[in-house]
């Protein structure tokens, strides 16, 4: 045989065996948050910190899909089964704010899709297989705000929150702990993400003459309630929840908002940590990354928690492809049993331990609580009686 037809032969075998062995397919990560809307001081920075995150994840090539669902649960829907269907993503992760991640967590149910969603949204147990929290459970952010009542002599609480879930998983988390702690909740009102004025409730709260009032909402629609409960004359403590602790809260709302207090995650006052805090290294690291591409003072928590979403997912990837190749059903399947076992995954906002009865994964090492002083953070001690800041 000549040396021509040999090479034509081995150039076909070649090329026979190629096609019989498996492609092996990029790994497709699909996102959608909030960038416009309401929680867009939510959805920016956590898009932001997309451009931090590796091109490769242990040798295979990841893609980064990203989508904006205005803050709208059924684009945030839509979103998702474009992802799911036309991107063949092997996880998503959004939204930025409980209703568009509850949408995105039925597209995740449906097509069998791991999801990691950057707001703490609760799910019945039948709609809880397939999706992951990166933010900490309300109820390790609400035992921390009833230690500073108690602390504080608080002995009555008034509360006004969003008509959503998010508003009303706090308002179950609330009750059950100032139940516990003794402390009386009866004046509770609502108000919508897209409200313009909260005058009446402000009116029914402050005749009402609570010690302290909690306002549950997120972002820069946080300040409204609370600027208008003080134009009507209310003197007490306000605490907020991690979903107002943003830069943007506190530029809006100016000196009206000195002295709020709210439960957060270690990486917003990183730098005031204890070194023996599991989160300082990774937190301070993150910051450094992302003031060094957007500015000094340009972090947010809610960049840092979607920066630990994908940490939950890259801990997974290595098991993950161990089993299977990316673009896969299998490879889906495994991702998600891999982020259900996560353990000791140490995140900017805390440590995670996952578990089939936990898809939250965090305990009180993701908490820590601060007080708004003269537009910034300050660590306070949740078990202390706060001296009144004086304004």
């Amino acid at each position: 045989m000549s040396t021509r037809i040999k090479f034509a032969v081995t150039a076909v075998a070649a090329s026979i065996a190629a096609w019989s062995l498996p492609a092996l397919a990029d790994i497709n990560v699909g996102i959608s948050l909030s960038t416009t809307g309401p929680a867009a001081a939510l959805g920016i920075p956590e898009k932001n910190t997309v451009p931090l995150l590796p091109d490769t994840i242990s040798g295979e090539k990841v893609n980064y899909i990203v989508l904006d669902d205005g803050t709208d649960a059924s684009q945030a829907g839509r979103n998702a089964r474009k992802l799911t269907t036309d991107d063949n993503v092997d996880i998503m992760l959004g939204s930025s704010s409980t209703p568009p991640s509850a949408a995105m967590a039925e597209v995740a149910n449906e097509s069998k899709t791991p999801l990691i969603t950057v707001a703490p949204v609760e799910l019945p147990e039948d709609k809880n297989h397939w999706v992951f929290r990166a933010p900490q459970h309300y109820d390790i952010m609400a035992d921390g705000l009833i230690t500073h009542m108690k602390a504080n002599g608080v002995k009555s609480l008034g509360f006004i929150g969003y008509t959503d879930a998010y508003g009303e998983s706090w308002l179950k988390a609330m009750k059950k702990a100032t139940e516990a702690a003794g402390i009386k909740l009866d004046a509770i009102e609502r108000f919508n993400r897209t409200d313009t004025s909260v005058t009446g409730q402000a009116v029914k709260l402050v005749a009402a003459k609570p010690d302290a009032i909690l306002v549950v909402a997120s972002g820069t629609p946080s300040v409204l309630p609370q600027v208008t409960l003080q134009d009507r004359g209310f003197k007490g403590q306000i605490y907020q929840t991690h979903g107002t602790a943003t830069k943007e809260f506190m530029r809006v709302g100016g000196k009206a908002v000195d002295g709020t207090i709210m439960p957060v995650g270690p990486v917003v006052v990183a730098d005031q940590l204890p070194d023996s805090h599991p989160s300082k290294k990774i937190a301070l690291e993150y910051i450094k990354r992302y003031e060094d591409k957007y500015g000094k003072g340009s972090l947010s928590a809610f960049g840092a928690q979607f920066y630990d979403a994908f940490l939950l997912f890259q801990a997974a990837v290595p098991q993950a492809l161990e089993k299977a190749k990316p673009g896969t059903p299998e490879f889906r399947a495994a991702l998600r049993d891999g982020i259900e076992g996560s353990k000791e995954v140490v995140a900017t906002h805390g440590v995670y331990n996952m578990s089939p009865q936990d898809h939250f994964g965090m305990d009180e090492r993701a908490r820590v609580l601060l007080r708004v002083e003269n537009g910034d953070w300050k660590l306070i001690d949740a078990d202390k009686p706060t001296p009144a800041l004086k304004k």
